[in-house]
């Protein structure tokens, strides 16, 4: 898989050049799916989600101009049956991923075996905040809000960074980069503060920042 790691979607055309060039094929011509899922263990949850669906919620992702879009609920896919969803995933070009809360994310991942099937899927994985900070092998006690039952912080670690997204956010005073290089000390890991205007491209183990912003990496 192709992966797009993004603060806040595509807010750039640095971005939006970067999702272009991991297509293999127009915007126009791709199919999509949005992952809602992670937006209903946050407040408002709801309203978030659907603002996220319609292409309103200023993150662009959902709006891009998709040939095709459908909506992937995780919290479903255990009550049905697997061929119902798992042949339209493998199929798809394009997955967008919803932030709220990642560990619910992961939950939520975990247990419809979608997380099972990414490693083998051929598409590009957008993530927005939570979407990103998924992949993760942990996201920090900073951002711990929705407690999965067995406890912890850990994520998918399907990359081997952790990413602390909106540094410096205006509506969100404790991400800055004092609370960024705290949280990074703890992490024991390679990891990546980013501003709205940034994201992390992962292509075959590959990193590479994109970013009309800033951002800071810190080492272990």
């Amino acid at each position: 898989m192709k992966y797009l790691l993004t603060s806040a979607g595509i807010k750039n055309k640095s971005i939006h050049n970067a999702l272009a060039e991991m297509l293999d094929k127009p915007i126009s011509e791709a199919s999509a799916l949005c992952i809602p899922t992670a937006g209903y263990a946050n407040p408002n949850g709801a309203r978030n989600s659907w603002l996220f669906i319609s292409g309103q919620a200023g993150t662009p992702m959902c709006e891009l101009g998709w040939k095709s879009m459908g909506v992937l609920e995780l919290t479903a896919l255990p009550s049905i049956d697997q061929e119902l969803w798992v042949t339209m995933v493998k199929e798809t070009d394009v997955l967008l991923v919803n932030g709220g809360d990642p560990l619910y994310l992961n939950y939520w991942m975990q247990q419809s075996g979608f997380a099972d099937l990414l490693p083998s899927l051929d598409t590009v994985y957008v993530g927005l905040s939570a979407g990103s900070m998924v992949m993760a092998p942990r996201i920090g006690e900073f951002f711990v809000g929705w407690t999965p039952p067995e406890g912890g912080d850990e994520t998918l670690g399907i990359v081997d960074f952790a990413i602390f997204p909106h540094l410096d956010h205006e509506m969100l005073p404790y991400n800055t980069m004092a609370y960024a290089e705290k949280w990074a000390a703890d992490m024991k890991g390679p990891a990546y503060a980013i501003d709205d205007e940034t994201a992390i491209k992962v292509i075959d183990g590959a990193v590479e920042v994109v970013s009309e912003g800033h951002w800071k990496q810190f080492s272990i």
